[in-house]
Parts: C-alpha cells; sequence; structure tokens
C-alpha cells in the first residue's frame, strides 16, 4: 500500500501508482529513449562504456537513460546478467567505514544500484542519483534482471 506521503513525492518525480502498482509516467523528456543496450529480458540495464542506466520492461525502456557512476579500475563492476537479490532502503556499508548506500538494490553480491556520487568512481557498485536511485528502488523485485554491458 502506497502512502500518500510516497504517493505525492512519487508524483512529484512523474510517477504514477495505480492500485498498488508503481508505474512509469511522464519521466523527464531528456531522460527517454527508445532503445537501451541490453537484450529485451533485462528489467535494468547498465552500460559501463556510457555510464548510463535505465529501466525497462520487455524491451520497452520506462525510465532513462540516467547518469550512472561505476567502479573504480582497481573494484570494476563486472559485466554480466544477473538478478536483484534483496533490497535495503537505508543500507550501510559493513566493508567501507558504514557508508551510507541509500536505496540499495543488490544484484551481484555486495554490488548494487544505490544513491551515491556521480563523479567518483564506485566499489563495484552502480551510483545513481538521489531521484533515479529511488525510482530504481522501488520499481525493481527481487529476482528481476540486472544486466550490465559494455
Amino acid at each position: 500500500m502506497i502512502n500518500a506521503r510516497r504517493l505525492s513525492t512519487l508524483a512529484a518525480i512523474g510517477i504514477t501508482a495505480v492500485a498498488g502498482a508503481t508505474l512509469m509516467s511522464a519521466a523527464p523528456a531528456q531522460a527517454q529513449t527508445t532503445s537501451m543496450p541490453c537484450s529485451s529480458s533485462a528489467k535494468a540495464c547498465v552500460d559501463l562504456t556510457t555510464q548510463q542506466a535505465w529501466l525497462a520492461q520487455d524491451g520497452v525502456v520506462e525510465y532513462g537513460p540516467v547518469p550512472a557512476r561505476t567502479g573504480k579500475a582497481s573494484a570494476p563492476t563486472d559485466p554480466g546478467t544477473f538478478h536483484v537479490t534483496y533490497k535495503d532502503l537505508y543500507h550501510r556499508s559493513k566493508e567501507f567505514n558504514n557508508a551510507p548506500m541509500p536505496y540499495s538494490v543488490f544484484f551481484n553480491g555486495g554490488d548494487a544500484l544505490h544513491e551515491g556520487s556521480l563523479t567518483k568512481p564506485s566499489n563495484g557498485c552502480v551510483h545513481l542519483s538521489p531521484t533515479a536511485a529511488y525510482i530504481f528502488y522501488y520499481s525493481l523485485k527481487v529476482g528481476d534482471e540486472v544486466q550490465v554491458v559494455w
């Protein structure tokens, strides 16, 4: 059930909630595209070359591309096909000094899509803006496919 505060926040960033389902609606025009570099089975797509991410359903882009920042050379984000294993709204890194990782969507061991710096490379995760992290968190479910490509 979506509460009034969440409904208001979703509406402010262009998402519509209907009968318990969250639907992407008019995302900013500059963020829309008709294609992504991942297969049609991907619900989330991350391009390591362009540092962009998308959400899609059956190959149709619902959100994105949005800026993303992936892993540094010494801790790269692995390319491949993964699945969401769990989500943690207020995650803090046990490995990196209790660093906050809001809106974490884990897909490859300790790697997650989450809110983070878009200027500094990560330690293998995919950093997203606060708005994008929020949308990815509430759009993805455990089991959804995440593809990371070159």
